[in-house]
């Protein structure tokens, strides 16, 4: 059993938890508590974790796996959240291109630029999963998705839903629409309410940073730029609900049933 915080695994946890870089050099992240540790693929688990108290309950979560009990102080230590749960897992990251993005016919895309609010990128991938969308896309300078507030916001759709880091992100809406994807910008000066469009056949969804929207350049990659009306004296929506908002009228269109 782990009982020091000095121990090298312990810090590895940490760092994994607190720097994105590390991350990304190892392809590794972390997941906390019972639900996101239910979710986790079995193929992509690379080293779990499990508070003395939480083996001593019992809860037969951990049968079928080889774990490392650590002590329940230093499991306080390791957890990014105020009241842990006793578990958590050191995990691969999923290797993703955009033809996982696009595998669907007529796919429905979330392309996102600079997001930066771990819980909207999270929010957003579970509602992409929600709405049936096939996948997702981000610029390169948006949040990191392995970021512990966006995992946990994604409620388990960060295992089911395909997503890649574009290093250039109007090269990519460029290819979109070369696939034959309509690609629409949601936009203050949308030339059109969002619920006027079609989006039955392949369509991508641009939605840009939560203060100031989508970049010019980005939007002027778009074939189309819709907007969502508002009463009172509001100018835009939080970006997730944005989303929220076009992509369950694409779901709408499509006749996707939605629980």
């Amino acid at each position: 059993m782990i009982t020091s915080t000095a121990n090298s695994q312990v810090k590895t946890v940490v760092n994994l938890l607190k720097k994105s870089g590390e991350r990304r050099k190892l392809g590794l992240f972390v997941i906390e508590g019972i639900r996101m540790f239910s979710e986790v693929p079995k193929d992509r688990i690379h080293k779990i974790y499990a508070a003395e108290s939480f083996v001593k309950a019992g809860t037969g979560l951990l049968a079928e796996y080889d774990y490392e009990t650590v002590s329940d102080n230093v499991f306080r230590q390791m957890s990014d959240t105020k009241t842990p749960q006793g578990i958590l897992a050191i995990v691969r990251m999923p290797e993703y291109d955009i033809s996982d993005v696009i595998t669907k016919k007529n796919p429905l895309v979330i392309v996102l630029e600079n997001i930066q609010d771990p819980g909207n990128l999270g929010t957003i991938m579970r509602t992409a999963e929600g709405a049936g969308a096939s996948g997702v896309i981000m610029s390169k300078d948006t949040v990191d998705i392995y970021n512990p507030k966006t995992v946990r916001s994604t409620m388990g759709s960060l295992f089911r839903v395909p997503f890649v880091r574009a290093e250039d992100i109007c090269h990519t809406v460029t290819e979109l629409c070369a696939m034959g994807i309509c690609t629409y910008a949601a936009h203050l000066n949308g030339s059109r309410e969002y619920y006027m469009e079609d989006y039955r056949e392949g369509s991508a969804i641009l939605i840009g940073n939560e203060g100031n929207g989508l970049t010019e350049k980005l939007a002027a990659c778009a074939q189309k730029r819709i907007k969502i009306p508002m009463g009172g004296k509001l100018e835009s929506l939080n970006a997730a609900v944005s989303a929220a908002v076009i992509m369950y009228e694409a779901a709408r269109q499509r006749a996707v049933k939605v629980k």
